[in-house]
Parts: C-alpha cells; sequence; structure tokens
C-alpha cells in the first residue's frame, strides 16, 4: 500500500527502485586481556591499520577529485590525530587488543567532541567511518559501506560517510536516502556533485524493508513507498517536465523580464573547473582554498604552489569573475599548523580570519600568491575573508591585500549574524558582500549544519535568515555594491527567486544546480519574485515560507 515520508529534499531529480541498505558497521570488538609481551606487537598493528585506512581514505580522495578529495583528505588527517594513536598505544600498554583499544580511544574522543558544546558532533558519522574502517582491517572482515549489487538501486543508510558517497556510481546508485544529516552535510554537499537524488533526516529510514521500491523526490523530499504505478507515471511526468526546461534554458541568469543575477559556481579546486564551465557557470562565486592546505596539515603550502592552482583556475574563466575566499581554518577544519588544540568550543574561537589575522605571514603569502596568478590575465578577481564579525576585521583584510599588492576587489562574507546586522559599517571597508548561508544559519540558530536532530533550524527558508539575508542586501544596495549568496541555499531553485527577490545580485552554487537554478529564475518576473520574499519573510516558519513563496509562484 503507498505510503508518502517526508525528510529533507537535498538534491534534485527523481529516483525509483528497490531499498538496498548500506553494509553493517563493525560490532563492537570483544574487551579481552593480553599479556604484557603482546603489547608492542598489538600496537605495531594497530599502527598499520591506521596507515593503511589514511592511504585508502586519500586513494579514494584522487579519484573523486573536487570537494570529495578535500573531505576525505581530512578524513585521513582524522585516522592519523597524533592524540588519537597515543591514546590507542596507552591502552594496548595496559591490556587491550589493537581493536579494542581503536574502538575503545574513538569512543573517549567521542566524549570530548561533546564537552566541546557539539559543534563537532556533525563530525561523528565521519569518526565513526574511520573507527569502523580501522576496526575491520584489525579484525579481517569486509569493510562496512556500499552494497554489491549489479542491478541499480536506491541506496538507504544512517548516514553516509564520505568515502562512501565519494565514490557512488550513479549507474548503479539511482539516489540516496538517510536517516541523520542535513542539508549542509557532507553528503548532501557531494550528492549534488554528483547530480544523485538524495533526501536526508528521514526518520526511520532504516526500517524500511531491503527490496522495497521507492520513489525518491530530491527536490521536495517526499518519499513514496510501494508507489502505484499511476504516483510513478507522474514522478516519471515532472522529472521528464523539469529536464526539457534545464535543456530549452541557457545563456546568462537572468528573471523572465531581464533582470540580470549571474550564476556562478562553488568550487574546490581546479578539478572542479570543467564541471562548472560545462553548466555555463558565468564565473566563480566561492573558490575554496583549503584544499591547497589539506595536503599537509602540518605546513601551508609554498607561493609556487598556490599560483599555480590559482592560475589554474583563473584561466578557465577570461572575463569572468572569480571570487576566492581565503584559507577558512580551524573548527572543523583544523591545520596543525595554524589552529590552536585546546580550545573548549572551536566554533567560537579562532577561526577563519581570526586565525590568519593571528598568522599574517600565511595570509601575506595566499594574498601575495593570488597577485602573481592574476597577473596579465584578463579576469575580474575578487578575494573575501571568512568570518568577518565587524568593521575593524573587514579593515584589517583590506590593509592586508593592499600591503600584498592585490589588484582585485576585496569582500566580507556574511556568516556571522553580527556582520549582517552592521553590514553597512563593513562596507565602508570593503566592496562587496557575499552570504555564506550554511554558518550564518548555524550560528543563527546554535544549530550544528552537520546534525540531523537540529535541520529544522538548519533549513534556509527560515524567517530569521531571510531577514538577515535582506539586511545584508539592503546595505549594499544603499552604499552601491553588490551582495553575493555562496552558501547551499542558492542551489534550491526556488529559494533562488526568493533570495533575487531579496535583493541578493548574485547566485553560486555546486555546479549540478546551475540548470535548474537558471531555468525556475527564467520563469518569474522580478517583481514576482519580490512578492514571493515578502510573503516568505512574513511567514512564522521554513515550512510556512517555502509554501508562501511557491504559492505567489504559482498564482494560487
Amino acid at each position: 500500500m503507498e505510503a508518502t515520508l517526508r525528510g529533507v529534499g537535498v538534491s534534485h531529480g527523481v529516483a525509483i527502485g528497490e531499498v538496498r541498505h548500506m553494509g553493517t558497521a563493525v560490532l563492537e570488538p570483544p574487551a579481552k586481556q593480553i599479556p604484557a609481551e603482546d603489547a608492542e606487537r598489538e600496537q605495531g598493528r594497530a599502527r598499520k591499520a591506521v596507515e593503511a585506512v589514511a592511504a585508502d581514505l586519500i586513494a579514494r580522495g584522487n579519484l573523486a577529485g573536487g570537494e570529495a578529495q578535500a573531505v576525505l583528505e581530512a578524513q585521513a588527517m582524522m585516522a592519523q590525530d597524533p592524540e588519537l594513536m597515543a591514546d590507542v598505544d596507552r591502552r594496548i600498554a595496559v591490556g587491550s587488543t589493537a581493536e579494542r583499544a581503536v574502538y575503545d580511544a574513538f569512543a573517549a574522543y567521542r566524549e570530548l567532541l561533546a564537552g566541546a558544546g557539539e559543534y563537532l558532533a556533525g563530525r561523528v558519522a565521519d569518526l565513526d567511518d574511520v573507527r569502523n574502517r580501522i576496526v575491520a582491517r584489525l579484525l579481517g572482515v569486509p569493510m562496512p559501506g556500499v552494497p554489491d549489487s549489479d542491478e541499480p538501486y536506491v541506496l538507504v543508510a544512517r548516514d553516509l560517510a564520505p568515502a562512501d558517497t565519494a565514490l557512488l556510481d550513479p549507474t548503479l546508485v539511482l539516489g540516496f536516502v538517510t536517516e541523520e544529516g542535513g542539508p549542509t552535510s557532507h553528503s548532501a554537499i557531494l550528492a549534488r556533485a554528483l547530480g544523485v537524488p538524495a533526501v536526508v533526516a528521514l526518520p526511520g529510514a532504516g526500517e524500511l524493508a531491503e527490496g522495497t521500491v521507492i520513489a525518491v523526490d530530491g527536490s521536495t523530499g517526499d518519499i513514496f513507498v510501494e508507489p502505484s504505478e499511476a504516483k510513478k507515471a507522474e514522478l516519471e511526468a515532472a522529472a521528464a517536465e523539469r529536464k526539457a526546461a534545464l535543456a530549452a534554458s541557457t545563456g546568462p541568469g537572468a528573471t523572465a523580464d531581464g533582470h540580470k543575477v549571474p550564476l556562478l559556481a562553488n568550487i574546490g579546486g581546479p578539478a572542479d573547473v570543467p564541471a562548472a564551465v560545462e553548466a555555463g557557470a558565468e564565473g566563480v562565486g566561492l573558490f575554496r582554498t583549503e584544499f591547497l592546505f589539506l595536503d599537509d596539515s602540518k605546513n601551508a603550502p609554498s607561493e609556487e604552489k598556490q599560483v599555480e592552482a590559482y592560475r589554474q583556475v583563473l584561466e578557465a574563466f577570461p572575463e569572468g569573475r572569480v571570487v576566492v575566499r581565503v584559507l577558512d581554518a580551524g573548527a572543523d577544519k583544523p591545520l596543525d599548523f595554524l589552529t590552536p588544540g585546546d580550545e573548549p568550543n572551536p566554533a567560537l574561537g579562532v577561526r577563519g580570519l581570526r586565525t590568519l589575522l593571528d598568522h599574517p605571514e600565511v595570509l601575506r603569502t595566499q594574498l601575495t600568491a593570488l597577485a602573481k596568478a592574476a597577473e596579465g590575465l584578463p579576469v575580474y578577481l575578487e578575494v573575501m575573508a571568512p568570518m568577518v564579525a565587524d568593521r575593524a576585521d573587514a579593515k584589517a583584510f583590506a590593509d592586508a591585500c593592499r600591503a600584498a599588492g592585490l589588484r582585485a576587489k576585496f569582500g566580507a562574507m556574511v556568516e556571522i549574524p553580527s556582520a549582517a546586522l552592521r553590514a553597512r559599517s563593513i562596507l565602508q571597508e570593503v566592496e562587496f558582500l557575499s552570504l555564506g548561508t550554511n554558518d550564518l544559519a548555524q550560528y543563527t540558530f546554535a544549530a550544528d549544519r552537520q546534525v540531523g536532530a537540529v535541520s529544522r533550524l538548519q533549513d534556509p527558508w527560515q524567517p530569521a535568515l531571510l531577514d538577515l539575508v535582506a539586511l545584508s542586501a539592503e546595505a549594499a544596495k544603499a552604499e552601491g555594491k553588490s551582495c553575493g549568496v555562496c552558501g547551499e541555499a542558492a542551489s534550491d531553485p526556488l529559494l533562488a527567486c526568493v533570495l533575487t527577490g531579496l535583493g541578493v545580485t548574485s547566485l553560486s552554487m555546486g555546479a549540478a544546480s546551475i540548470p535548474y537554478v537558471r531555468a525556475t529564475l527564467a520563469k518569474y518576473t522580478l517583481a514576482q519574485c519580490e512578492r514571493a520574499a515578502a510573503a516568505s519573510r512574513a511567514a512564522d516558519s521554513a515550512d510556512e515560507a517555502r509554501n508562501a513563496a511557491q504559492a505567489v509562484l504559482s498564482g494560487e
């Protein structure tokens, strides 16, 4: 009998197929004692398993490329964390087996994260995956992971680790559904990059029986269990209609009445450029430069290495706009040579621009490399700082850019509510704003972007978040400057219309979302977008805001 479930749609498209569940997690190893003379051998086993798992994660990242590579390399660093390994050695020295020591050391690390205010709780899925891979290797059992199947299927899991998501085969995995996660979790971001329909934060997803036929609508978040033939036909027709609209929509982003809204791509490095160009991106709205720094967590990359990587991206967009975010380190992206390891709550400590201002030589090298990379190229380079809190931050960044001889526009990311509230003040020092809606929601609602239990508060349709977007856009308009959105909110076609109506001047997203947003924007006038934005802000919840915008744009 057909039933409908509702999760959070995070990647467009429709998938219809049988349920296959993720391989089961590694069982808890028995707590048995070993003789003291075996300790050194067990410690060696543990180290070999850790190195093998880290090498496998890095190899998977190299195969996947792009954003997935940065995520997997961060996981490899997690596996090799020296404090974790010291704890493993200590536990083995007092009688634990290698596998039990790994299991218990990771459990203790989990507790430490919770004690740090749970900001890093969203990395628990990544942490569990690393633990399971190490323990599986030590026990000699198969790795937990994506099931083997000759037939296409819909993958269902409690959560998906980046190592699994990054290498999903879209010809076999029609779509996926998870019980945990949120709209800005790693799984959601990678799903959009792959173009696989996905729904996350679906309560009871694990109870869907193996082999059950389900239909997944990654646009609405609806899951139809045992759909009727009529429902399948309806969903497939809707999907075909969307595809036809995508094919018909080309050229620069604009509303139906010609109001231009440049559509830009979010990228992690040169590997992401071809997909952005193919999708018709008008430039890059967010070039995350962290990937360069994750190769070696103990040392910053050389100026020469940075110049080479930046130039590859800049050359791909002649006459286009490329917005580079300087290194955003700290919190969930720690680097040994930069970030303090003893902060009680890293999310509220020294991260982003704060880290760079504490290490001016790292910022200076990056800005100098960007200046050299742009020399002689017909590109509109813009450089922005993450985690700007006030005018003093903005001035410090602009001064550093000028001191490095950078010929570019300097901007500030709006990720902290104070920056939205005081946007006009910040714009006295910089030339543009870029809204990072993921972190802005996180700090506005005190809701970790990776925790499925609080995904309601991470929904970019929350009216309070729309209010902060409107404040920033209004400030930029008053100062005659631009205000873009580079957070994942821009990848929602309906929300893209609302953001345009709020006064946002450009939208940046994963390349796979650009055709959907372009086609949807082209259906409505600026006045319709403005009415939809006003209706959304008048609502009291994310669902009401979404429904209100839909009602305005559909003419109901």
